[in-house]
């Protein structure tokens, strides 16, 4: 709750100084204070550039209370007209002048987007694909894509221009140069219109999507029998990547159906079919009769539009076993089948007696972890190296479980840096780290700051060679960094229940301090791990021990990855294979 209040105490904070700015803006123009003019219009324009860019929630905010970016635009230009006619006398024609120019880019700003939507609607894009040939699409045609970022409310922007221009001529008392900046403004504008304006007369459309037919007409020739849908947003696309390889592996008809733009194109490099079509209705309208059998990586609201269909079975697979809440989500009744790891996966749910039917669950493996060394299966020729994964800070801000990261995450990093001899720290948060928690997003800058300090590689894209890492990118992937790990720190995630792949040790964190028996009771993945408190008073000794060979925690390694991830002499992709081919028989 704290947490929550200090997000929102910050967003309204960074509105008020947005707004401040444009205000003394107004008031510096008006009284012809130029140096003041200059400080806030600066202030003005990087603070536009710094909400949009890192605080969208900021922008949220300020159109909730009627302070839109329209209103902001218009009060800009607006002081660079006061600052020239406080400080510069005019007559009446170039007063007219100065309020036309900055009028001009308005007007052309709204017919370009006017006709900017035209073209859209005779031919919308309602569909996008990858890997696919659709073979010859007629489309009519549509302006670049550097024409359609600017048209609508972001094109006024070139008014900016007006700004500098208004305080040359305040200084030096000549109208010339705010005229010529206006004139400049006006010019870049009416390009971008202009462009707009004529792919417009170019062609008329017929109002429906030429893509829609064109993915039908795959669908129907190469009828794929096995279907990975994700309905989430961009920043979960992770969830699906996962799941890309194993699906490629099995030699089948495949295809992803994607419903949102930016999540395709995040979406990782695949040789299988990708379809995104992001309008309910399109989507829902598409004859999918051949698909037999479909996976879904995550519990999102839009997955019902795929769950209408009877013709299919329908198989939760989400994104990696956890003792998380999450982990049994009560959504999870509605799947024809739940698809877990192992045997911990299936008790889990029925602790968690939220409605899923054991007759519903399937213990398939992970078939992700092929490609996971187990220890001492590689000669080993690197540092002895510890990777911290920590998992993000989720929904609940009164849950400590969640993430390490706040409570103990700059300790970690400290002691692992300050151990002797040295080891190598690679340090890969959870792609989602920051994104609902400030305060976790400055801790995390905070750690990566330290790695560089510490001559690490902060934005690495390799694990080559002696050096600290910080990946936050999608290469290296996870599992790379486990076959380069000698000991994890994690939290209570799906990170350890993969990592038990590897039978190498393990370091679960324990930020609230719960009893030893009390915590691997409440979370099974943590029965073979070294309990690491608050205070990380043990995480030398933990390293010391490991690194020595000396290690009491491996055969309950051995036993856990049995439970986590099901017997050892199964092969987890050909299990998977197995049950997919059940299903589309």
């Amino acid at each position: 709750m704290f947490g929550t209040l200090t997000a929102r105490v910050g967003v309204a904070a960074r509105g008020a100084l947005l707004v401040a700015s444009y205000l003394t803006l107004l008031a510096a123009a008006a009284f012809g204070w130029v140096g003041l003019f200059v400080v806030a219009a600066l202030a003005a324009v990087l603070g536009e550039y710094a909400v949009e860019r890192w605080s969208p929630a900021t922008v949220s905010l300020l159109g909730k209370v009627g302070i839109s970016r329209i209103y902001r635009q218009l009060s800009r230009d607006l002081s660079a007209v006061l600052l020239v006619a406080a400080e510069v006398p005019l007559i009446d024609s170039e007063l007219t002048l100065l309020l036309l120019l900055p009028a001009a880019v308005w007007v052309i700003a709204v017919f370009a987007g006017a006709f900017n939507r035209m073209i859209d609607r005779r031919n919308p894009v309602s569909a996008l694909v990858r890997n696919i040939d659709l073979g010859p699409v007629s489309s009519a045609p549509r302006p670049p894509e550097w024409a359609t970022r600017f048209v609508g409310d972001r094109l006024p922007r070139v008014n900016i221009l007006l700004l500098p221009g208004a305080v040359v001529t305040a200084v030096a008392g000549a109208v010339t140069p705010v005229f010529v900046a206006g004139a400049v403004a006006v010019g870049l504008a009416a390009l971008v219109g202009g462009v707009v304006a004529v792919t417009w007369l170019r062609g008329r459309g017929t109002g429906q999507s030429p893509l829609l037919p064109a993915v039908q007409r795959w669908l129907d020739r190469d009828r794929p029998e096995v279907a990975l849908y994700f309905a989430g947003p961009a920043k979960d696309v992770y969830q699906a990547n996962m799941w890309l390889a194993p699906i490629e592996a099995l030699g089948r008809r495949a295809v992803v159906l994607l419903r949102s733009k930016e999540a395709f194109n995040e979406l990782a490099d695949t040789r299988l079919p990708v379809v995104c079509v992001p309008v309910a209705p399109d989507f829902m309208n598409l004859d999918k009769s051949s698909i037999r059998t479909t996976l879904y990586a995550a519990n999102v609201g839009p997955n019902i539009h795929m769950l209408r269909e009877p013709g299919m079975k329908h198989v939760f697979v989400g994104h990696g076993d956890s003792d998380k809440a999450a982990s049994v989500n009560p959504y999870s009744k509605v799947y024809d089948e739940v698809w877990v790891a192992g045997l911990a996966g299936r008790e889990r749910y029925a602790r968690a007696g939220v409605g899923v039917l054991d007759a519903d669950i399937v213990e398939i493996g992970r078939p992700q972890l092929a490609g996971v060394h187990t220890f001492g299966s590689e000669s080993v020729q690197r540092p002895f190296t510890v990777l911290y994964a920590p998992t993000w800070e989720g929904w609940l801000d009164d849950d400590p479980y969640h993430t390490s990261l706040v409570l103990m995450g700059e300790r970690i990093v400290a002691g692992l840096l300050a151990v002797r001899p040295a080891v190598r720290l690679v340090y890969k948060p959870h792609p989602l780290t920051g994104s609902r928690s400030k305060q976790a997003k400055a801790v995390h800058d905070r750690i990566v700051a330290m790695i560089r300090a510490a001559g690490g590689d902060v934005d690495a894209s390799n694990l080559d060679g002696p050096a600290h890492r910080v990946v936050t990118g999608r290469v290296p992937a996870l599992f790379d960094c486990f076959n380069q790990t000698d000991l994890l720190v994690s939290d209570v995630s799906s990170v350890v229940s993969d990592f038990v792949q590897s039978q190498r040790p393990y370091v679960v964190a324990n930020p609230a301090g719960l009893p030893e028996d009390e915590f691997r009771r409440s979370f099974p993945t943590s029965r073979a791990a070294y309990l690491l408190a608050a205070d990380c008073g043990e995480l030398e000794k933990i390293v010391a021990v490991t690194r020595a060979g000396d290690d009491p925690m491996t055969e309950a390694r051995r036993e856990l990855k049995t439970y986590l991830l099901g017997p050892a002499d199964a092969n987890p992709m050909d299990r998977f294979a197995e049950e997919i081919g059940r299903l589309c028989r």
